[in-house]
Formats: C-alpha cells, sequence, structure tokens
C-alpha cells in the first residue's frame, strides 16, 4: 500500500479548511485510478469530515462543535484550555476513507473534505494511503 503525507497550514484558532483540491492532486498522480483512498491526520485538536461549504456554513459547522462540548472544569493535565478540541477530535474523527477514480474524489454534488482546526494556527499532517 503506497502513502503520501499531505500538510496543511491552518491561519487560525478554529477554522474549517477545505482540502478537497489538494486531496485531488494527489490521486491525479496516482497511478490506480479506482479505489480507496485513506486519510488519516496525525493531530488530536483537529478532525477530518466531509461537509457542505457554502457561505457561512463554515462557521455554522464551528459554532454546532462549540455548543455540543460544554466548557467544564476537564481533568486532561497537559492544557486544559484545548481539552474540548480533543473531545471533538474523537467524535468527528481523525480520518476519512473515500471511493475515488479517474476524476478524482467520488463526491456528492456539494460535498468537500474538510480539516476542522481545533487548537491552531498549526500545520497539520494527513497520511494518504492507497487501497
Amino acid at each position: 500500500m503506497e502513502r503520501k503525507s499531505l500538510i496543511i497550514k491552518t491561519k487560525n484558532k478554529k477554522e474549517v479548511a477545505d482540502i478537497t483540491d489538494e486531496i485531488n492532486e494527489f490521486l491525479a498522480a496516482e497511478k490506480n485510478k479506482n479505489g480507496l483512498v485513506n486519510l488519516f491526520l496525525t493531530h488530536t485538536t483537529s478532525a477530518l469530515t466531509i461537509s457542505e461549504l457554502d457561505s457561512g456554513t463554515d462557521l455554522d459547522l464551528l459554532d454546532a462543535l462549540d455548543r455540543i462540548i460544554p466548557k467544564i472544569n476537564y481533568r486532561h493535565s497537559h492544557d486544559l484550555s484545548h481539552m474540548g478540541s480533543h473531545i471533538v477530535s474523537s467524535l468527528v474523527s481523525p480520518s476519512l476513507t473515500l471511493p475515488f477514480n479517474e476524476n478524482g474524489l467520488i463526491l456528492g454534488t456539494w460535498q468537500r473534505v474538510v480539516l476542522i482546526e481545533l487548537d491552531g494556527p498549526r500545520e497539520r499532517r494527513i497520511i494518504i494511503s492507497f487501497i
């Protein structure tokens, strides 16, 4: 199984970054033109998901995630300020597996692959494996 890495540089404390085009660039260079691609984010304060990215939907998604995770006294010993980010990352997921063909990712009309940054700005590494 072939693996590659993609580095995404986020710009804000919290943001939703569309990485669909970057993934499709990797797929265009792939020898196998049909299969599955697995994306694995090597961080615990960010996540990957599929979302629509119409005007304002990125902020709606971040607002909804903020409301899901309560502001309580966590027991996390490393840094209490980002424990909520760890929980969101676990709930949303650090990985995706998606089908692709010679045209790129097979997605619905409005679907985009997004990285949800929860503790930026940072460099985020995604391991891309072709199956």
